[in-house]
């Protein structure tokens, strides 16, 4: 018994390594699952992590310190009406917000319809969004062509406009904008300027839209008197709370609104728009997660299922080994080691499918997607607790043998 000695970890390896080989087409069907789990957990959480920074990076250019206040949730009976249902937002409104809210630094109204765009024989339908030339700065929307209109153009209300690249591309193609005259349903404008590039956000197409004097939207192409929104800036993001009590201070007061009355107006921080998006891209990636893992789970049954079939088919080797020597705890590891390896090798080809994956989407198909080194780590780790805890069972199995029936076996 003194002679005996336990099987190394590189042995244990070069004859499990042998053992696979041996069964290429079986081994690589088995580690498809572990191939499939791991790769869709690293390109899951690389498209939720790309969501995520894609929010962020928003949020950064639009300016974290904004309130957003719309029209709230109208009561008719019982029935609440959708927000912006109820048009209360006026030039009251935000001469009350720049004279006594100290913690709002700059507003301006917002109104927005869609409408058909012309320029010689071309088409295009856009949205149209009236607003004060301050929306360059507060909005974080400059222009790459021309300028901005003037307050005094605002006020004239004169037929001038900006336009989004995606209007120019499709009304002008690759000519210069800058002072043609497009018709805005049946209307004149003059193009003052192209803004910059944005892309999209969201849903939303930043490029496609029009911005036009509020006074012109209000008077000449929407026909009324309240506005769709107000942005607000805050002098610092520290006071957004103390902003928002501010602003419904007001707001209820101009708005007549009594004690027990329900806002008509509801307002909003660019935070918490980031926030909700960045929990909804959480959420999404923590569900496809959960479905990864489950690949992963069915793929360790796989391999307890063909590490029994193996242990059957190779029972009068383990005979022959036992009868040479071998410690039943030497059975035990070489099959858990086989299992682990197949495990281990399934993971590394898996992260390889994951990080091609994520490479492709964001390539080709234009995807937020950003890699995690710690899904890549975790993923693979849990890969190899899969083959160690579902390989424990054959293992066991192949270890328990009776030496004399292994023998016998045929």
């Amino acid at each position: 018994m003194s002679g005996r000695r336990t099987i190394s970890v590189g042995e244990g390896v070069n004859v499990a390594l042998a053992a696979l080989r041996a069964n290429k087409m079986r081994s690589g069907l088995t580690m498809l699952g572990i191939i499939i789990g791991v790769g869709s957990m690293i390109t899951m959480v690389a498209m939720g992590s790309g969501a995520r920074k894609a929010v962020q990076d928003r949020i950064q250019a639009l300016g974290a310190g904004l309130l957003f206040v719309r029209p709230g949730a109208a009561k008719m009976g019982f029935v609440h009406l959708s927000a912006g249902s109820v048009e209360t937002l006026n030039d009251k409104d935000v001469d009350a917000i720049r004279t006594e809210c100290p913690s709002v630094t700059a507003v301006i109204p917002e109104a927005t319809g869609f409408a058909q765009i012309k320029y010689e024989s071309k088409n295009w339908n856009t949205r149209i969004t009236g607003t004060v030339p301050d929306y360059e700065w507060i909005r974080n929307a400059p222009t790459s062509q021309g300028s901005y209109f003037t307050n005094s153009e605002n006020q004239r209300r004169e037929r001038v406009c900006v336009i989004g690249r995606e209007v120019v591309t499709n009304l002008f193609e690759d000519a210069d904008p800058t002072g043609k005259t497009i018709r805005i349903n049946g209307m004149s404008f003059e193009v003052k300027g192209v803004l910059k590039p944005k892309g999209i956000s969201g849903w939303m197409n930043q490029d496609d839209l029009i911005l036009v004097p509020i006074e012109t939207a209000l008077n000449r192409l929407f026909g009324r008197e309240t506005f769709g929104s107000l942005t607000l800036k805050v002098a610092d993001e520290s006071l957004l709370d103390r902003a928002v009590l501010e602003v419904e201070s007001v707001l209820r007061r101009t708005h007549k609104l009594t004690l027990g009355q329900e806002n008509d107006f509801n307002i909003r921080s660019m935070s918490d728009v980031g926030a909700a998006q960045a929990e909804t891209a959480d959420t999404f990636t923590m569900l496809l997660a959960s479905i990864a893992l489950v690949s992963l789970i069915v793929g360790g049954i796989g391999i307890m299922n063909i590490m029994l079939v193996s242990v059957t088919e190779r029972t009068r080797e383990i005979g022959v080994r036992m009868a040479l020597g071998a410690r039943r705890r030497d059975i035990l590891l070489q099959f858990l080691m086989e299992s682990t390896t197949l495990s281990i090798l399934g993971g590394l080809v898996g992260i390889a499918a994951g990080v091609g994956a994520a490479v492709v989407l964001s390539k080709f198909y234009g995807w937020n997607t950003l890699i995690v080194p710690e899904a890549i780590f975790i993923s693979f780790g849990f890969a190899a607790l899969v083959g160690i805890f579902f390989g424990i069972y054959p293992a066991r199995k192949a270890a328990s043998l009776d030496p004399i029936d292994a023998l016998r076996y045929e």
